[in-house]
């Protein structure tokens, strides 16, 4: 995400400090994600809209109480192209934690930068530079590496003797990638615009298209899963979102990827801390290529921008 973002002035070294200690919790609030969901045993549509309904409610109350910003031309078909690309980001990457592991997933997502620049190529004419290219190579390396641990089930047993649900979990996550990629350039369509509303907008959809799961399948509630739902939607979501725009104010582009870099690498710990899930060989080995190409791939387009 933070990858299709342009360089920004730095004011100085103690502001920078503050930009990169927000997108740092920003990141690590992004991480707690993986777990929480684990924590719910909830069908995954009824997480989702449980999560963007206290989602939007608080970023609307923290608007309302912001101070009025002047905001250019607002471009009504981007933000609701961003909209229902972020509303299926969020709706597929709870399914896809329903379905395969913590890890697999936030490494899956992870590629979103290249594909960012993929579709950036096609809806806004910025056509991919070198790197882009190596790194979407290095991407489809580490895939067929990270996939091999899903053609055999967590016993062991190959995936046609036995659950498919791994593997398909990793196509939503791939999947996933793609349409925050595509958020990601609609926002950038819309950066003169009102932003914000793409987000709130994006909450609501999903809350509405969610509920009525929420009568096909009635959540159970406990003192566990509404923590973890208002954690999800406050915090995860909600607070991680403000420290992001915060940060990147005060950071270049490169500087919040790699301090970014948290969340996949914390995503995976959280959950093997209280439920013991961990990662196998395969996925660590293709998810260490894929993290390498995205960061490579951001410091050497951040170096060209500035020769």
């Amino acid at each position: 995400m933070a990858a299709s973002l342009k360089n920004q002035h730095i004011p100085g070294r103690q502001e920078q400090g503050k930009g990169i200690t927000a997108i740092f919790f920003c990141a690590l609030l992004w991480s707690t994600s993986g777990l929480l969901i684990k924590l719910i045993p909830w069908h995954p549509l009824v997480i989702s809209g449980s999560r963007s309904f206290i989602a939007f409610l608080f970023i609307l109350v923290v608007r309302f109480i912001q101070k009025p910003t002047h905001f250019g031309k607002r471009r009504k078909l981007y933000t609701v192209l961003g909209a229902l690309s972020y509303g299926a980001t969020m709706i597929l990457f709870v399914l896809a934690n329903k379905l395969t592991s913590s890890a697999n997933v936030i490494l899956l997502q992870y590629i979103a930068p290249v594909w960012a620049a993929l579709l950036g190529w096609l809806f806004i004419k910025e056509k991919p530079r070198k790197e882009h290219w190596l790194a979407l190579g290095a991407v489809a390396v580490g895939l067929m590496i990270f996939f091999k641990d899903s053609i055999v089930s967590g016993q062991g047993t190959p995936v046609i003797q036995g659950d498919i649900k791994p593997l398909l979990g990793n196509i939503i996550a791939v999947i996933s990638g793609i349409t925050f990629a595509l958020y990601s350039v609609f926002m950038r369509l819309e950066k003169d615009g009102r932003p914000e509303d793409t987000i709130l907008i994006a909450h609501l959809g999903t809350a509405i298209f969610c509920l009525p799961f929420f009568i096909l399948h009635p959540p159970t509630l406990s003192a566990i899963t509404l923590g973890s739902v208002f954690g999800l939607g406050v915090f995860q979501i909600g607070l991680a979102s403000l420290l992001f725009a915060y940060g990147i104010r005060r950071v270049t582009a490169v500087q919040s990827m790699l301090t970014a870099v948290i969340e996949p690498v914390m995503n995976p710990v959280w959950v093997f801390l209280a439920t013991g899930e961990h990662p196998g060989p395969a996925t660590l080995a293709g998810g260490t290529v894929i993290l390498t190409a995205v960061v490579l791939s951001s410091i050497w387009s951040n170096r060209k921008a500035k020769t």
